[in-house]
């Protein structure tokens, strides 16, 4: 089985991770997960932002 590479895309709003996330998903047959600093916490009960 072979294992596909594990990229992580990390930076400031704004700057094109989205755009680079899909591309890049789209020609190593991958998935994007998508993960917040606010998605940790259980309970919150104010929004991020």
């Amino acid at each position: 089985m072979k294992k596909k590479p594990l990229v992580i895309l990390t930076g400031p709003t704004a700057v094109g991770k989205t755009a680079l996330s899909i591309g890049l998903a789209q020609a190593i047959g991958g998935e994007i997960i998508s993960a917040d600093s606010m998605q940790v916490y259980r309970s919150m009960d104010i929004g991020s932002a």
